[in-house]
């Protein structure tokens, strides 16, 4: 695993332990030993390299796979997916498509690549600083609203909804401050994406593909804060959509998989629906496990766990997304109204669900402005998805949560 550490770490060593695989690590030494010690424990080894240094890291991962005879390598944070591809290829194990590898990392290969496959996505432009954006927002006709994101970088950081002209110079500048990824250093493209707003519902949906056949997972339903600001606040599986369109949102995900190249592995990608139509339009995808506890919510709905699918298919074997279970589940995050330090969190403890804090008395959450604020989460089992939502709601309307 290249840097389990984040969401998607803990699932893949559950699900290494169902299925008997050792796990191996390629971090940083001192990240490493910042790990959870749960995660520290899984791990049969590590391999201590610098990953943003790629022909060494390449060299040092390469040399680790051979004296450990490893079948199989997957990347937990999405901005090594292109590294994870090259050790793939140079140690002759199934991966993803190298030459295609960077179009998941980096949103404005991958809306070039969405075009060259003929996915249906928003249209957009790229701007270098804030005066460029307003020429090709006007040249483009975009149309206002308009979203502004980095060019790399994940967990909402830097999105922005923007109304109007006025706004869109500090929208640029919020997408242009990460220039390098925590905690690694790695350095992003600060050039900022121009995209066309898709109003409608959204959704998420997963695929594992497996020497390049692509297997659909369940469609997922996400809601969102309103504003400038787009923070996931929630998601729900099942959907809710009708079979037929379950369906297309199944295979316009797996295409927008394939056109990154994801040939073994798993992607993760949203879509929007306009209201009125059925049309699923690819917002992003990324070659990676989903975050936002997404592993636990469709495991909880379906039986079907992700994380085992993905390493059956980076092991080059048959992924296993035959659901064993036809139940719901639904996801709520708790967020503050305002930053600050916080004093109080109280989730209540009801009957079919169950919650988890992210952040202590005393520590300090940031602005609500993207993902990082989540101050803990409410997760609901239920027959119904109406029902696994409504219960999740309920929980999280009752939960108390001071910021001072």
């Amino acid at each position: 695993m290249i840097e389990p550490m984040g969401n998607a770490g803990r699932f893949l060593v559950e699900a290494a332990d169902r299925l008997g695989v050792r796990l191996y690590a390629a971090t940083r030494k001192d990240i490493h030993d910042g790990y959870p010690d749960r995660l520290r424990a899984a791990l049969a080894g590590v391999c201590a390299t610098d990953l943003t240094d790629t022909p060494r890291a390449l060299e040092d991962m390469a040399a680790f796979c051979r004296q450990h005879a490893v079948a199989g390598v997957a990347a937990c944070f999405e901005l090594f997916t292109p590294l994870a591809a090259l050790l793939a290829e140079r140690t002759g194990l199934p991966g993803n498509d190298p030459r295609l590898a960077r179009a998941a990392r980096n949103k404005i290969e991958m809306g070039e690549a969405f075009a060259a496959a003929g996915i249906p996505a928003p249209s957009w432009a790229v701007a270098h600083d804030a005066a460029e954006a307003y020429r090709v927002a006007q040249q483009r006709a975009l149309g206002w609203p308009l979203v502004v994101k980095p060019a790399e970088q994940g967990g909402s950081w830097g999105v922005s909804v923007v109304e109007g002209p006025d706004q869109l110079a500090d929208a640029v500048g919020a997408a242009q401050r990460y220039t390098h990824a925590h905690p690694h250093g790695l350095e992003l493209d600060t050039r900022a994406l121009l995209q066309e707003y898709v109003p409608g519902g959204e959704y998420s949906c997963d695929t594992v593909v497996a020497g390049g056949v692509a297997y659909p997972l369940p469609v997922v339903a996400k809601d969102t804060t309103e504003g400038r600001y787009r923070i996931e606040t929630g998601h729900t599986c099942p959907s809710g959509l009708p079979a037929p369109l379950v369906r297309k949102v199944q295979h316009i995900a797996a295409r927008a998989a394939l056109a990154v190249g994801v040939r073994n592995g798993i992607a993760h990608t949203e879509v929007k629906i306009p209201p009125g139509t059925e049309t699923p339009y690819v917002i992003e995808t990324g070659a990676r496990l989903p975050g936002d506890n997404l592993c636990e919510i469709v495991e909880a709905a379906t039986g079907v766990s992700e994380a085992v699918a993905q390493l059956q298919a980076v092991l080059g074997l048959v992924p296993d997304t035959v659901p064993s279970r036809t139940d719901a589940a639904s996801i709520r995050f708790l967020l503050p109204e305002r930053g600050g330090v916080v004093r109080q969190v109280v989730i209540p403890d009801l009957p079919g669900t169950h919650g988890e804090v992210h952040l202590r008395p005393g520590e300090v959450v940031p602005e609500p402005a993207d993902s990082s604020c989540r101050i803990g989460h409410v997760v609901a089992r239920a027959e119904t998805a109406d029902r696994a939502r409504g219960l999740a709601d309920r929980v999280a309307a009752r939960s108390r949560v001071e910021v001072g």
